[in-house]
């Protein structure tokens, strides 16, 4: 998905989508596996799952046809997703920075508030973000833990200076851990912070002077 997410919600910067700086390493084979983040493997079949739960909630909306034709690289975010939600998870438990149930309670609810309706809220996460209604919960747990870990480093996620931290956290996190894409679906482009021709969404126009530390961290 080339475009960015633009919810008719104004959902703070801080439950914005995230998606993750991640620097590719290895290349060595892993039959079945879409990627391997760590001694984690995300399976192929695994993404296939993904991917269907949300064409298929696509496939039932009136305007199906404009959202599948907007999200064709759909198993290219789906994996970036997946990733990030390992990646993410070590950045935030090495920083200590802890997400409680009831903070993902808190912002669906807020977002329920927003939205007017939980059916308005998955119709904004389907139609712009590419979640199905199923994953919203998992959509949640990645925003607010990203939100946690930018406030541990010191800053908002809402602000330039605490998207660099977070992407220099995650540039860390991801070398110690290593990240193996399968060249089927492409390899992370770190100073991009995208997989293959799939453009992260989340860093709100970090100008190249705010975002060369990170830049410079991932080299």
């Amino acid at each position: 998905m080339h475009r960015r997410r633009r919810t008719a919600l104004s959902v703070s910067a801080a439950l914005v989508a995230a998606a993750p700086l991640l620097a590719a390493c290895g290349g060595q084979p892993h039959p079945g596996a879409a990627a391997v983040v760590g001694k984690d493997r995300i399976t192929v079949a695994a993404l296939q799952t993904q991917v269907n739960a949300v064409r298929e909630a696509q496939n039932k909306s009136p305007q199906a046809a404009e959202m599948i034709r907007s999200s064709n690289n759909l198993s290219g975010m789906k994996l970036g997703n997946m990733i990030f939600d390992r990646v993410l998870a070590r950045a935030a438990e090495d920083a200590g920075a802890k997400v409680t149930r009831k903070d993902i309670q808190d912002a669906r609810a807020q977002l329920v508030k927003q939205a007017g309706s939980e059916q308005r809220l998955q119709q904004v996460y389907l139609q712009q973000n590419g979640i199905a209604p199923g994953q919203i919960g998992q959509a949640l747990q990645e925003q607010v833990t990203a939100t946690k870990l930018a406030e541990k480093l010191g800053a908002s996620l809402g602000t330039p200076q605490g998207q660099s931290a977070v992407l220099q956290a995650m540039t860390k996190t991801s070398k110690a851990m290593g990240v193996d894409v399968n060249p089927r679906y492409g390899v992370w482009d770190v100073r991009k912070s995208q997989l293959g021709a799939y453009k992260t969404p989340w860093i709100t126009q970090v100008t190249k002077e705010q975002a060369a530390p990170s830049a410079a961290t991932g080299a």
